[in-house]
């Protein structure tokens, strides 16, 4: 990871220009990447594989996603090829957990941004810096699925689409996914 001084790279569609400025940067205190974007509210932290506890994840959970029920992210965390976290002043902002099939092929699941942080970049450094990660760790195929008003977002993260299938597995139909 490198450090970044961000423009504004907007999550609204009124400038899809990717406009970062990446400079050499330095690994993280723990050896963990680590990358500081500057923004106008000051300075952001991204980490790859950063600690990360279940009731911060389930505090910035519940702030996105009315209805959440908190969980045991435990098992999640567990089975994570990587995750990105994205603090500011030591607070949990941003989140996206990566998984993989043990090849060549990653999934991204659960890009997430607190409501107070959105529509300025995060999403998008969030996943180009997973991508950035899963691709330094073998992988050649980044994944997602995503409902159809998140089109441009995945687009700008670097993201075509793909003809693709779901089977619901807990007998909901495939209409009642989130």
């Amino acid at each position: 990871m490198t450090p970044v001084q961000d423009g504004q790279d907007r999550q609204d569609g009124q400038d899809g220009q990717d406009r970062q400025d990446r400079q050499d940067g330095q690994d993280g205190q723990d050896g963990q990447d680590r990358q500081d974007r500057q923004d106008g509210q000051g300075i952001l932290d991204l980490q790859v594989d950063g600690v990360l506890g279940g009731d911060e994840l389930n505090a910035l959970f519940r702030a996105a996603w009315p209805g959440h029920r908190d969980t045991d992210f435990g098992p999640v965390l567990a089975r994570s090829m990587l995750r990105v976290t994205a603090r500011r002043a030591g607070r949990l902002v941003g989140y996206v957990n990566v998984v993989g099939d043990g090849g060549v092929h990653a999934f991204l699941l659960d890009t997430t941004v607190h409501p107070d942080e959105r529509r300025a970049g995060l999403g998008t450094a969030l996943v180009r810096a997973a991508a950035d990660a899963a691709r330094e760790r073998g992988a050649h195929w980044l994944h997602v699925d995503y409902e159809p008003h998140l089109t441009a977002f995945h687009e700008r993260c670097g993201f075509r689409p793909t003809a693709a299938g779901l089977m619901a597995l807990n007998g909901d139909s495939a209409d009642d996914t989130p």
